[in-house]
């Protein structure tokens, strides 16, 4: 007769805000053993391991929501050396067929474990690159409130009274934000005491956040840098392009396994589109939306400031291609390369900082090396002071240096 030590069990989670609910199944025959539901607080998460180790040897557990609700009880149960994997909503055929329940739902996400339909680690958020994200999320809201705050300023000064739309009238937005903080907040007219008050409330608006995304801006420019030097150096790649693709991989990439499992996270894995005598693919609408929008960036600034890549578009416009079709060849590439830049960053990308010394300790200026590597004092400047990253150029520069001293 099997005992509780002879049995192995799958876990099941559906999260939720305040309770998760589990479901614990027989990892042999799927039958359900029983359901439960636990507060989401610490002793909560150790509460739900202990009781799906009473019924067995744990094999895995799926959780839903891996990024939201179930973040915490995920990182709980990696801390514990749990084997955690990503479940997707049950789809809807299965909710037209068994219904919809919290414990259905938890019994469905350790059902999609033990058929193997769910099989994906989730992301361990416990790094670097969690920090990047969530100084992102902060960011994006802060561009959008300035952008709102900058059409209301606007729609409120079209329809402001004459005296006062004269006196902002033909000014840039700079000086018309300047002047409306120092505006006063008497008038004659009661409608123009309000509307001096409105626009000068949201020039101070405007004013804190501009100072809010610059912070951000910059705290996310080193934090990048940080994380991965590799991938800032990229041509194309800017602080909140690395942001967006970092947040992709997460801080454990290697659960990717490929980089053609990259290439489909970021939604630019080739989908096939044949039929008869047609042989084409076209673009794939799946994945991580932002971490595409991130590759199609890179991919214009390359169309435009790369030699090698304008060539390549200009030999394959020949060859017929439509330009949709010679992004998504181009994504495709571009994701190759981030995947292995930040899966595999050489080890011998040389520092600004050594790159300044090695300079200085030959009595060089800046325009003599960028003279001799062809580029201008100011990007092999702000590459010296950590301000940008061009892996590129860096070599480049490391190399003329090196010589130099021969």
């Amino acid at each position: 007769m099997m005992t509780l030590t002879d049995r192995r069990v799958t876990g099941g989670v559906d999260t939720h805000g305040d309770v998760h609910v589990a479901a614990v199944l027989n990892s042999a025959t799927g039958r359900p053993l029983d359901t439960a539901s636990f507060p989401t607080t610490l002793s909560g998460y150790a509460a739900l391991l202990g009781w799906l180790r009473g019924f067995g040897e744990l094999d895995e557990v799926g959780v839903e929501s891996t990024g939201s609700y179930g973040a915490g009880l995920t990182r709980f149960l990696q801390a514990e050396g749990v084997s955690v994997i990503e479940v997707d909503r049950p789809d809807r055929k299965a909710r037209r067929l068994e219904g919809k329940t919290d414990t259905v739902d938890a019994a469905a996400a350790a059902r999609a474990v033990i058929s193997g339909r769910a099989a994906s680690t989730p992301k361990s958020r416990d790094g670097i690159v969690e920090a990047i994200r969530t100084i992102e999320v902060v960011y994006h809201g802060a561009v959008k409130d300035r952008t709102r705050a900058i059409n209301q300023f606007r729609s409120l000064l079209v329809s402001a009274p004459h005296a006062l739309r004269d006196k902002l009238r033909g000014l840039t937005l700079t000086s018309q934000l300047a002047r409306a903080r120092r505006l006063g907040d008497i008038a004659d007219d009661l409608v123009e005491t309000e509307t001096r008050r409105a626009l000068k409330e949201l020039a101070r608006t405007i004013a804190f956040l501009d100072d809010q995304v610059d912070r951000l801006e910059s705290r996310i420019a080193e934090l990048t840098a940080q994380a991965s030097p590799a991938l800032m150096g990229l041509q194309g790649v800017g602080p909140h392009v690395a942001a967006q693709l970092l947040a992709a991989a997460g801080d454990n990439p290697g659960r990717m396994g490929s980089e053609a499992a990259f290439a489909k996270l970021c939604g630019v894995s080739p989908v096939s589109a044949s039929s008869g005598k047609t042989s084409r693919h076209r673009l794939n609408r799946g994945g991580d939306r932002r971490a595409n929008n991130a590759l199609f960036v890179i991919v214009l600034v390359r169309m435009r400031y790369d030699d090698k890549t304008r060539a390549y578009v200009t030999r394959r416009t020949a060859e017929g291609k439509t330009r949709k079709e010679i992004m998504r060849c181009l994504k495709r590439f571009v994701a190759r390369e981030v995947y292995q830049a930040i899966i595999n960053p050489p080890d011998d990308i040389p520092t600004g900082a050594t790159l300044r010394q090695m300079r200085n300790s030959r009595s060089l200026s800046l325009t003599a090396v960028c003279t001799a590597i062809g580029t201008t004092p100011t990007g092999l400047s702000r590459l010296e002071r950590g301000l940008t990253h061009d892996t590129r150029l860096a070599h480049a520069a490391q190399k003329f240096l090196t010589e130099s001293a021969a």
